[in-house]
């Protein structure tokens, strides 16, 4: 136990302390602050819940991680190293988006609304690849044997940073006058400006840190090489995002005609969303493969960016267990994002205070899933990360039974510890077990990409049906709702259960 302790005070570990907080801060800008800054100024519940899919950046992060794991950045990756230059750019960006959605002023018209949500589709995207940056280099710093203290640390200090965006942008829009009765503006973008000098942190720790050595050699490519590659990647996006914009009237026209057989519009609008954005991922990957087939791009720079990591993972697994695999990662957390998309609404909704939010749900939760996080830590190291994944599952699952007593009891703080406490412990145990698992996957040799895809992989699903988390609320209400999100958790069990055997 003595050796386990000793481990918290290593210099990488204390490393990924302040570089967790920097990844903490921008997600709650995203989801339950935003959310609750769209409720008070009067935006619908299914309008503000779709502000989730403005961090699916986190979920497609995988396009991109090459990009950020070979592209060197003039000066900057001389002078820093590969890590720590994309670490500055993303953090800087981070900054910039934050600054952006400060500016506007969501009640002002349907086009400032649209503004803030480009505002947060840029954050969801630096944020992104921030993480990309800091989970190669966590992976890279130290040995298997540390990554689940490196995980519980990381986990401790991106709690500490969602703490300082939730309960802290909370307080400063309270103590600067909004309330749901009475919205202010400028009380929300003071709060978001803090936010963005807090980002600052993470630019200092970057500076302070030292690159870690990689483990594998890199291959040299020409400029022009990496002036081709990157274009492939703009091609890539570019297309996908005509795509979408071409296809809008046919996608109304189809969703109107659906709306009516299924006579259900919600359904109608998630079976066409699935098939629009299908389309455009077939769309970008055909003009990628085309630029492959015409030489626009170096093809051995193509092989072992994007296709040797993905084969690299499905030759060391075997098809059918690597696809198990992906289904565990897909599925696990589905359960705690889906509601947690929602759930500062829901407090708000039976009639909590901010700072009754930002007390309970947000400081207190905080220490409930450090705890998780560190108890999940030292479990992973001395039973095992299985037993410790199967155990996350289960009570991530069951926790969200508490949410219906909540909802029956109302305002009740009492129950709001009770809920608090039981949801956010079990939270930060399976985080701590499912981040070790995760490492655990990848071949030092793919780093950046192969953890990319997994936590892409980790939350698409899940974000995806959180976004409709407002609509199923205004459809069922909150208790019925609460019930879908505990039993979609159990076929998780299943899945963990199956992959016992390849767990190291």
């Amino acid at each position: 136990m003595l050796n386990s302790i000793k481990l918290f005070i290593h210099p990488r570990v204390v490393t990924m302390l302040f570089l967790g907080f920097s990844a903490g801060i921008p997600i709650l800008l995203i989801f339950s602050t935003l959310g609750l800054w769209l409720n008070e100024a009067g935006v619908i519940k299914s309008t503000i819940t779709y502000f989730s899919w403005a961090a699916l950046g986190y979920s497609f992060k995988f396009v991109w991680a090459p990009l950020v794991d070979r592209l060197p950045l003039p000066f900057l990756t001389k002078t820093l190293g590969r890590r720590r230059a994309w670490m500055l750019v993303s953090q800087l960006s981070i900054i910039g988006a934050i600054l952006l959605m400060s500016s506007i002023d969501p009640k002002v018209n349907i086009d400032s609304l649209n503004v803030m949500a480009y505002g947060a589709v840029l954050l969801g995207f630096s944020s992104a690849t921030q993480d990309i940056v800091i989970d190669a280099y966590r992976i890279e710093s130290a040995d298997r044997q540390m990554q689940s203290m490196l995980s519980a640390t990381y986990i401790a200090g991106y709690r500490i940073g969602m703490l300082v965006a939730g309960a802290g942008g909370l307080f400063i829009a309270s103590y600067l006058g909004s309330t749901k009765a009475l919205y202010s503006y400028e009380a929300w973008s003071g709060a978001y400006m803090v936010m963005a000098a807090v980002m600052l942190i993470g630019v200092a720790t970057t500076l302070i840190i030292s690159e870690p050595q990689s483990k594998h050699t890199e291959a040299r490519y020409t400029t022009q090489d990496y002036v081709q590659f990157f274009l492939l990647f703009l091609s890539v996006i570019a297309t996908f995002i005509l795509i979408f914009i071409v296809t809008a009237d046919l996608v109304d026209t189809v969703k109107q005609a659906l709306s009516e057989v299924f006579n259900n519009k919600h359904l109608a609008g998630f079976i066409v969303g699935v098939l629009q954005m299908a389309f455009a991922l077939l769309g970008a990957y055909m003009v990628a493969k085309g630029m492959i087939m015409f030489n626009v791009v170096n093809q051995a720079m193509v092989d072992g960016t994007y296709i040797n990591p993905i084969k690299d993972f499905f030759e060391r697994y075997g098809m059918g267990v690597a696809v198990l695999l992906l289904a565990v990662i897909g599925l696990y957390r589905v359960s705690d994002i889906v509601l947690g998309v929602i759930a500062n609404i829901f407090y708000q909704d039976i009639g909590f205070t901010k700072v009754e939010i930002a007390t309970v749900a947000k400081t207190f939760g905080l220490l409930m899933t450090i705890a998780g996080g560190f108890i999940g830590g030292v479990m992973a190291l001395r039973m095992g990360v299985f037993k410790v994944l199967f155990l996350g599952a289960l009570l991530s699952a069951l926790t969200n039974l508490l949410f219906i007593v909540l909802a029956n009891v109302g305002h009740d703080i009492t129950w709001l510890y009770i809920t608090i406490s039981m949801d956010n412990l079990s939270a930060g145990l399976a985080g701590a077990a499912f981040i070790a698992f995760l490492s655990s996957l990848t071949n030092v040799k793919f780093t950046a990409v192969q953890y990319a895809v997994f936590s892409s992989l980790m939350t698409l699903l899940p974000k995806i049906f959180g976004g409709y988390s407002g609509t199923l609320v205004e459809q069922f209400g909150y208790s019925e709702f609460f019930v879908i999100t505990t039993l979609i958790g159990v076929p998780v069990l299943w899945l963990v259960y199956k992959i016992k055997p390849y767990i190291k």
